[in-house]
């Protein structure tokens, strides 16, 4: 009997390399959304630690308050710059999580396909290999003449 062969291993490789390609792009997006969320709690502290900077003066001055309002409101600028930065990369994490699962699908559908062709193949071998014996088993006993009872 012949080895087996599963005439889909190209596309089987194909499958692997396309759910490579998924879990990198998305780790990449995680990533991203992670360095956002950075940026975020990075621009907080730097607005708390201004207020509390500007709170210990002791002698305040108008410009300082001045210079405070601006920083308030350069902070919320920013924040909200970044919140939608941020939604946006969730948003591609979200797609990247539905392709990489579609890829991880698909991959396990075309693995599936491989263990039962070879389950079929391996009865099919064992079947045969069964007929052999039994043939090779009635073949030794036709060939001896003190098998047919002599």
């Amino acid at each position: 009997m012949n080895a087996f062969r599963f005439p889909l291993e190209k596309v089987l490789a194909w499958r692997r390399s396309e759910l490579e390609l998924a879990e990198l792009k998305f780790q990449q997006l995680t990533a991203a959304v992670a360095a956002v969320d950075k940026a975020l709690a990075e621009l907080e502290t730097a607005g708390i630690r201004a207020e509390i900077l500007v709170r210990d003066w002791s002698p305040v001055c108008g410009r300082d308050l001045a210079a405070l309002g601006n920083f308030r409101l350069h902070v919320r600028k920013k924040n909200t710059e970044l919140a939608a930065r941020r939604a946006e990369c969730a948003g591609r994490l979200a797609a990247g999580r539905g392709a990489m699962l579609e890829a991880r699908r698909r991959l396990r559908l075309l693995e599936r396909l491989k263990q039962r062709r070879l389950e079929d193949w391996r009865i099919a071998r064992d079947k045969e290999l069964e007929e052999l014996a039994s043939e090779s088993y009635l073949a030794r006993w036709v060939g001896h003449p003190h098998a047919a009872g002599e």
